[in-house]
């Protein structure tokens, strides 16, 4: 398999699940936003307006809990 120490694979796992999440997390409020025009609210917000930004503010919620849970683990050296 790896010829890392455990600890060193764990970290590295830590570092790219993190960028890959958070990039998705970008692209996905990107393209929902941007590409289909929901982040723009033009006269009165509609109801697609209201769930996109809902959506945002709670998968950003569930984001920052899920990097709190991964980066809270202590390494056995510190």
């Amino acid at each position: 398999m790896s010829h890392f120490e455990p600890e060193v694979r764990d970290f590295m796992r830590r570092i790219v699940l993190s960028l890959l999440l958070g990039l998705v997390w970008l692209v996905l409020n990107m393209t929902l936003g941007l590409y289909f025009g929901l982040l723009f609210i033009w006269g009165r917000p509609t109801v697609a307006n209201l769930i996109f930004y809902i959506f945002m503010i709670v998968s950003l919620a569930f984001l920052i809990r899920f990097f709190v849970k991964t980066w809270r683990k202590r390494f056995p050296h510190g």
